[in-house]
């Protein structure tokens, strides 16, 4: 079991240290582009607030030596069951390398990163970067030819599968954005008659992705039992559950409330993933004993690259690691299989849920963070 002393060498000896230094690093506009929210970012908040008001039961008297926090994932072995998720403009964060710095994280940690097709550097060029678990992410902005081109595209560079996002049929209100006067490079880049492609995107068009390539399809977004039950219909290979870090449908569910009743629908048919609010060891074990295959970490990926880039995302995952391994180990878990819905109850929230609230030496100043 990896452990780490008080008295560490690291740069960073807890993660809301990366987060202060991520702060410290980005402009206003940037930070706010990373921490923020649709609207009145209700669905943020409820995302942190789902995974505060479950409670792991410890059980006592195990034998918990050897605790085992690795997994297997759509063929991937992984040092836990960890994603990189897929972010747009990651060169805010990392503007030296930006994709490519979350790819090398991805290798050097053994995990996945999801790249977006928002991002730079490009499929190609991330591809090379790094020997890394790799999975692909569209935004729809053409039609069939263009979904075919990155499809193709994503296998010749060895993608291990492709996800499809499809919450954003309707770009939100992202108010702290507009208050900056915040523009993402690649917003200035799309019109509006590539975001109608978004628009239209349909069940018929994930149909014919399965009948025409012959890679994994995730469809990324999903926030109900119905949708989850039309993936399964439709024969999709991963059920991402993601209301876009609170970023799209203001006043929605937290992810960890959305995971059961998907779970339940998928019925082991469809890899489960799920983000949202996830900032801790802790909140892993809690989805994994939910039913969640694989967790993605959005926000602290983005402060970990503006912390200290690639170096700094392989120590936060490494605090990951370690406080996996003590949720499990005191959770009486040696391994996954150890763990099951039976292993988590609700109980009170103990702090008023915000982005970073998970970490609470940021609470010493928490207008700024």
């Amino acid at each position: 079991m990896a452990t780490d002393s008080p008295e560490s060498s690291n740069e960073f000896a807890t993660i809301h240290e990366i987060i202060r230094a991520a702060r410290t690093n980005l402009t206003q506009g940037a930070w706010d582009y990373m921490a923020g929210a649709s609207e009145s970012e209700t669905t943020l908040r409820r995302n942190r607030a789902a995974i505060d008001k479950l409670a792991l039961k410890p059980r006592a008297l195990r034998d918990i030596r050897e605790i085992d926090a690795s997994d297997t994932v759509l063929g991937m072995k992984l040092r836990i069951p960890v994603l990189l998720a897929p972010i747009g403009s990651l060169e805010s964060f990392s503007p030296a390398e930006g994709a490519a710095a979350s790819a090398k994280a991805a290798e050097a940690f053994d995990i996945i990163h999801m790249l977006s097709s928002r991002c730079s550097p490009g499929l190609e060029e991330v591809a090379a970067a790094a020997n890394n678990n790799r999975i692909f992410q569209l935004y729809v902005r053409g039609d069939d030819k263009f979904e075919d081109d990155f499809a193709r595209r994503a296998i010749e560079h060895g993608y291990n599968a492709f996800a499809v996002t499809i919450d954003t049929a309707v770009y939100s209100r992202r108010e702290r954005d507009y208050a900056n006067r915040f523009v993402k490079k690649w917003r200035v880049d799309i019109s509006n008659d590539e975001q109608i492609w978004q628009a239209k995107y349909t069940w018929d068009n994930v149909k014919r992705f399965k009948d025409t390539h012959d890679i994994p399809l995730i469809m990324k977004g999903i926030a109900t039992a119905e949708d989850a039950a039309l993936c399964v219909e439709h024969g999709v290979d991963g059920i991402y559950i993601s209301n876009h870090g609170g970023r799209q449908l203001d006043h929605g569910r937290g992810s960890m409330d959305v995971l059961p009743e998907v779970v339940a629908e998928a019925k082991g048919k469809a890899t489960i993933i799920v983000d949202g609010g996830v900032l801790r060891g802790s909140d892993i074990v809690k989805a994994k004993a939910l039913g969640a295959d694989l967790v993605g970490i959005g926000r602290l990926q983005c402060a970990s690259l503006a912390a200290g880039g690639m170096g700094a995302v392989v120590r936060a995952l490494e605090i990951l690691e370690q406080e996996i391994q003590i949720s499990m180990g005191l959770s009486g878990a040696t391994s996954w299989a150890d763990l099951d819905p039976s292993c988590v109850t609700t109980s009170t929230t103990v702090a008023f849920p915000s982005v970073f609230s998970a970490h609470q030496m940021l609470s010493l100043n928490p207008n700024k963070y």
